[in-house]
């Protein structure tokens, strides 16, 4: 089937031919159908493969098509179902216009017995088209003179339908001065006419509207309208009338210069010159004035100013129309000026309490502000807040009015001031902000102690230190301010050695600045031991203490003190005993010295300064011991005078001399016999005294004996205790020998060492000294020392700095005789330290 339709046209010609020159089949049947119109594509028509006596298959097969000449096929074959149906829209107005019937031919072929059909179809006609005027409207002027009866012609309507769904009727609005009327021409056609009723008055109705319909009598019912207006012409009798007695507008108030508010009307009902109307402003102030702007031809208001809703929210304007005949009207225009969020918030410090203090309790008023905004509703809704992590919050308040109110604890310590920013912000949109910035000062109360920078204090003074000389100075730190800040000075009461320490020591009590009320001496006392206390100008005051060791630092200002021999108080010269079998190295005598000072203040060094007989002396350089340098000869003389110097090592170094007297002889009585021979006797009561002399020397003898065994008593059982003892013992090595030996205790052992006697010759008085047996052996063993280097016997730098050197460090504690019993200590080794 496909095939045969893409033929070629010259094959339907040739098929026409045949068809033609056929006779016996020319003959065709005809069917016929009927469609309405506007029925959609693809609609059924009529069976057409039952009409033709055919099966629907064999439409195909036997080459069934339409057949027409030039004209759009609006019909269609369906193969599969044998029907016929619409091709297209169809529309009964376009194919045949007015005519009463509409048919649409055409022939279908059955191309293989080449027959052909006719098919008549009738597009019956549907109510699709309403009656249409060729005006929307229809202006008819008519003067007010005319008499009732007169007629107006009126426009036709047109509709295209046929029958009863074409133009069948008219219609007129009511109106109480109009009607209408129909006419029929010859042909049929209907066309209408306006009658005046009733005569027309132009001061009561200037205009008449009228409304001409025109319908069908299709169904559904069709209708087309036009607008008749009618225009009354009358006289100048009437004065200009506005539309509304008040005019309402309202305007933005950032609306620009120029912008159109309203236009007013007034209307005459005259015409011409008596009928046109111009506008003015009446009683209007020259405020408003300058504002708008009226047109005065045309009553256009316009905006001639800036407007400010928050100067002026509302004005009230009276318009006045004139007439060319001198009628006047008024009317009123309204003009609400709606408010825009232009103005920000302003926020003002209605009170402000500052300073506020430190110990202000949670919820105390710091500040009130009050907030306003110009602007109104939404955009004069104002809300408050403060920026930053701050110890404060905003409360509202009555009105306007905010409260700023503390919210943690303040603490001027850590912040003395706050800088505050309060933000208010509106709720216009875009909204509009304002910051009001303010400082609040936290004053002080007093509640920090002075605080020292140290725990305590350690200083030290050099001793017979000037009187008011400064010491040391304290500082204590108090964060509070003014007053709370101001540090006071003071030394807690206390005694030295029965003595207030205020008549030592003063403090500056403003600065802290100790100083020394009396010359300070190390031998009286070595610290002082004192509080300082700190204290704040507040109410009430608040204090601290802290401890201050002062060290009295030693200084070389006592020279040394001979106290072996001891000048006598008589005005006699003490005389030692040196035998003339002594052998080198023997120990006649020892210088004993102390030195009040401390370390090497005290540290003593013993020299011969001079000597009568030159080589035959020496002395200890740090024992003070006189010994024999050589043997002594029968040339030497009977008495020999030493002088023995005593130095100490400060800086500048202080000594002390004595003067010693050695009789050289072998026993007592050839000393006394020498002695009777160096002076002749000048009293001739010597001999007495020479008696009791010899009686007080044999009793001194015999209690020294004495005293003697019971010192090596006590050496032995000290012994025994030592070994007994000796980890305990052990445990004092290390104590310094000047915390054991003391001036008191050389003066005991002195009085022990020695022993005085009284002789008189020639009225001169002489002072024997005699030494008592073991002599030697009482201080320091002679086999230990003896045959050691005198100088070598101290390392000046191995000896303690508080340390009195009596005896060498070389010789071992077994040589040396128990010091306790004599008020010595037992000598200690030189300390590394």
């Amino acid at each position: 089937m496909a095939a045969q339709r893409n033929r070629p046209a010259r094959s339907e010609l040739v098929l026409l031919c045949l068809f033609f020159g056929m006779p016996w089949e020319a003959r065709a049947r005809q069917i016929s159908y009927s469609v309405p119109e506007e029925i959609e594509k693809g609609s059924f028509v009529g069976n057409i493969s039952k009409d033709l006596g055919l099966e629907p298959q064999e439409l195909a097969e036997r080459g069934v098509r339409i057949v027409s000449r030039g004209r759009t096929q609006l019909f269609a074959l369906n193969p599969r179902s044998g029907s016929l149906v619409t091709a297209g829209r169809i529309d009964r107005e376009e194919l045949c216009a007015q005519s009463a019937r509409c048919l649409v031919s055409f022939n279908i072929l059955v191309e293989d017995r080449v027959k052909l059909f006719g098919i008549e179809i009738e597009v019956t006609d549907i109510n699709d088209n309403a009656p249409k005027f060729q005006a929307e409207n229809l202006d008819i002027k008519i003067n007010e003179n005319v008499a009732p009866g007169m007629r107006f012609p009126l426009p036709e309507a047109i509709d295209p339908d046929v029958g009863v769904n074409s133009l069948q009727n008219y219609q007129l609005s009511p109106n109480k001065h109009f009607s209408l009327g129909v006419q029929s021409r010859a042909s049929g056609v209907k066309y209408p006419e306006l009658v005046l009723e009733r005569a027309l008055d132009r001061e009561e109705e200037a205009l008449h509207h009228l409304v001409l319909t025109a319908f069908d009598g299709g169904n559904p019912l069709r209708s087309g309208t036009v607008l008749v207006s009618v225009t009354v012409f009358d006289a100048n009798d009437n004065a200009p009338v506005f539309t509304l007695p008040e005019y309402r507008v309202s305007v933005p108030e950032n609306a620009p210069v120029g912008t159109r508010l309203l236009t007013v009307t007034a209307t005459d009902k005259d015409e011409g010159a008596n009928g046109e109307v111009t506008y003015a402003f009446r009683k209007l102030p020259d405020t408003q004035l300058v504002k708008f702007q009226l047109n005065k031809y045309t009553g256009e208001i316009k905006i001639s100013e800036n407007l400010d809703y928050e100067e002026t929210g509302f004005y009230e304007i009276e318009i006045q129309a004139e007439d060319g005949g001198a009628y006047l009207a008024t009317a009123k225009v309204l003009i609400t000026v709606e408010d825009v969020n232009d103005n920000s918030p302003e926020v003002t410090i209605t009170s402000l309490f500052s300073p506020v203090t430190e110990d202000s309790p949670l919820g105390t008023v710091i500040a009130l502000l009050n907030v306003h905004d110009l602007d109104s509703e939404q955009n004069g809704q104002v809300t408050c807040s403060i920026s930053g992590n701050l110890p404060f919050k905003l409360e509202k308040s009555i009105d306007n009015y905010y409260r700023l109110v503390t919210h943690r604890a303040l603490d001027r310590e850590q912040v003395s001031s706050y800088n505050i920013t309060v933000t208010a912000k509106d709720g216009g949109s875009p909204p509009r902000s304002t910051e009001t910035h303010f400082t609040l000062q936290v004053a002080d109360i007093n509640d920090n102690a002075p605080t020292f920078s140290r725990i305590s204090y350690v200083t030290y003074i050099p001793e017979n230190n000037p009187r008011g000389a400064s010491i040391f100075s304290v500082t204590a730190l108090d964060p509070d301010s003014k007053e709370n800040a101001q540090v006071i000075y003071s030394l807690a009461e206390d005694t030295i050695q029965g003595t207030p320490l205020s008549s030592y020591i003063s403090i500056n009590s403003d600065t802290g600045v100790l100083y020394a009320l009396r010359s300070f001496d190390y031998e009286q006392f070595r610290d002082i031991q004192m509080l300082v206390t700190a204290s704040d100008s507040g109410n009430p005051p608040l204090s601290s203490n802290v401890s201050l060791s002062l060290f009295v630092l030693d200084q070389n200002d006592n020279a040394p003190e001979i106290l072996y021999p001891a000048l006598p108080t008589d005005g006699s010269t003490g005389v030692e005993l040196a035998p003339r079998s002594a052998e080198p190295g023997y120990l006649v005598t020892k210088v004993v010295a102390v030195d009040r000072d401390s370390g090497q203040n005290a540290w003593l060094s013993y020299r011969l300064l001079k000597a009568s007989e030159p080589g035959l002396f020496a002395v200890g350089l740090h024992t003070g011991e006189v010994r024999t340098a050589r043997a002594l000869l029968d040339r030497d003389a009977l008495k020999q005078s030493l002088v023995v110097a005593v130095q100490d090592h400060g800086q500048p170094p202080l000594s002390a001399t004595v003067t010693l007297t050695v009789a050289v002889a072998d026993s007592i009585p050839d000393v006394l016999a020498d002695l009777g021979t160096l002076e002749s006797p000048a009293n001739p009561d010597d001999s007495s005294l020479t008696l009791y002399l010899v009686v007080a020397v044999a009793v001194v003898s015999c209690v020294f004996l004495a005293f003697i065994i019971v010192l090596l008593a006590l050496r032995l059982w000290r012994w025994h205790s030592s070994r007994l003892l000796k980890a305990p013992a052990d445990g004092l090595a290390g104590v310094p020998a000047s915390h054991f030996v003391g001036v008191d205790g050389v003066r005991a052992f002195l009085q022990t060492y020695s022993h005085e006697v009284s002789l008189t010759a020639d009225s001169q008085k002489s002072h024997l000294i005699f030494p008592q047996p073991n002599y030697a052996d009482t201080l320091i063993s002679q086999e230990s020392c003896e045959k050691r280097d005198p100088l070598s016997l101290l390392d000046d730098s191995k000896f303690p700095i508080e340390d009195t050197p009596l005896v060498p460090a070389e010789c071992s504690s077994s040589d040396a005789v128990d010091r306790g019993s004599l008020g010595f200590p037992e000598r200690q080794g030189p300390s590394e330290n």
